[in-house]
């Protein structure tokens, strides 16, 4: 399951989206102009966009540059009206992954996205995540320290693997649950919390120096 940012000015367009890939159990946030959306993928982190080119304060393609230019490697998909091959190309070259235009049926938008899902970064691909002494097969679903096996409950392995596939990277309390505990609406972070003492004490991150805590901001795994 994915967390897709949808930016779409046209209000029945964006409802429809949403509605469809929030049934495929998709988190979805959706956004009407440009310049929101540039905010938002500057403070979240998302594993596809989808992302209209005729938008209000700044257009598709400048949203779109400006995300490659600043490192930005989500896949996105443009949705728009826009159908002449220089369009297409343009939307491409400034850093697109797909194309699809209005109007359009939403089995092709599902099959679209499914195929960007599957050609994720090698990291996303890799079923052997390894950092330090730590190994985690999500094949097996095992994890070993120094090549000694460790049990993690599942859902602390779904962390852990979440952290895993993510270094580097800053999450909020409420983004950790919507993407681990996506299937459970009344999770509290009492519930994080608790897991995050489960995993530190069985990987030895004592000190918090793996799984670091940033003070009102979230949750690193450093390296």
């Amino acid at each position: 399951m994915a967390k897709i940012l949808l930016v779409e000015d046209d209000a029945d367009i964006q409802f429809t989206v949403s509605t469809v890939l929030t049934r495929d159990m998709h988190t979805v946030e959706a956004v009407g102009d440009g310049i929101e959306a540039s905010d938002r993928l500057f403070a979240c982190t998302y594993d596809l966009i989808i992302l209209d080119l005729d938008l209000p304060r700044r257009n598709g393609l400048q949203v779109c540059r400006e995300f490659r230019d600043q490192g930005g490697k989500t896949p996105i998909l443009m949705l728009t009206a826009k159908s002449t091959i220089e369009e297409k190309a343009g939307g491409l070259d400034c850093g697109a992954d797909d194309y699809l235009t209005k109007p359009f049926d939403t089995r092709e938008l599902q099959a679209r996205l499914r195929a960007l899902l599957r050609r994720p970064s090698d990291i996303l691909q890799s079923t052997i995540l390894r950092y330090g002494p730590l190994e985690l097969n999500t094949s097996t679903r095992t994890l070993s320290r120094g090549g000694e096996a460790v049990y993690l409950v599942p859902r602390d392995f779904e962390l852990l693997e979440f952290f895993m596939r993510h270094p580097g990277q800053v999450f909020s309390t409420e983004a950790l649950l919507e993407r681990v505990w996506h299937t459970d609406k009344e999770v509290s972070p009492d519930a994080l919390r608790s897991s995050l003492k489960r995993v530190r004490q069985k990987i030895g991150d004592t000190n918090c120096s793996i799984i670091e805590n940033l003070p009102k901001v979230g949750y690193r795994f450093q390296v």
